[in-house]
């Protein structure tokens, strides 16, 4: 389980702890046995407003991606890929991520690399806490390792532990636009 502690002020203006405890947006899915996803705290403004106690930001329907000029944090343990991600027809890879509040997200019935295949319109900031990961591209893939740090810059991406433990990641969504040109070379893929 993950630990939370969100901080604020009193009436007096005093910095106080508001709450410790476990996030109350913790999602399984059972295509992907293990796996969970932690919804730390989400923001749905830039600038956010800092307010004195801010009610509990994640309650509501999963929503993968952060609302506009938004950001989602959350912290994903993915287990050891099986022959269930492997095999997965681009149906169910669009079910899975219908789950997660995004099913147009998935790419793989474009691009057949990984069953997992998919983009959003995000900034992305990933720290590997545990673990190792193999980030899956379009033609390349990159492994990371506890304490590697990956800037995930709208691309089409996959995620495969092929591993025999756990991989914990920590993600920061931020809400971005793609630019007109990148957005043209995108079409159809």
């Amino acid at each position: 389980m993950v630990r939370r502690v969100v901080t604020g002020h009193d009436a007096n203006g005093k910095a106080v702890v508001i709450s410790d405890d476990t996030p109350p947006l913790t999602l399984t899915n059972p295509a992907r046995p293990g796996y969970v996803s932690t919804d730390i705290w989400r923001t749905n403004a830039t600038p956010t407003p800092v307010v004195a106690h801010h009610p509990e930001p994640t309650l509501g329907p999963r929503r993968q991606m952060p609302e506009k000029n938004g950001t989602v944090f959350r912290i994903n343990r993915i287990m050891p890929e099986t022959h269930e991600i492997t095999d997965m027809t681009p149906e169910q890879s669009k079910k899975l991520f219908a789950a997660l509040g995004n099913e147009q997200a998935s790419t793989f019935h474009k691009n057949q690399r990984h069953p997992l295949m998919h983009r959003t319109e995000t900034i992305d900031y990933v720290l590997i806490l545990s673990g190792e990961i193999y980030c899956v591209l379009d033609d390349t893939e990159v492994l990371l390792k506890a304490g590697d740090t990956m800037i995930q810059c709208g691309t089409n991406h996959a995620w495969s532990n092929r591993s025999n433990a756990p991989c914990d990641i920590a993600f920061v969504l931020i809400d971005g636009k793609f630019a007109p040109e990148l957005a043209k070379s995108l079409e159809g893929k």
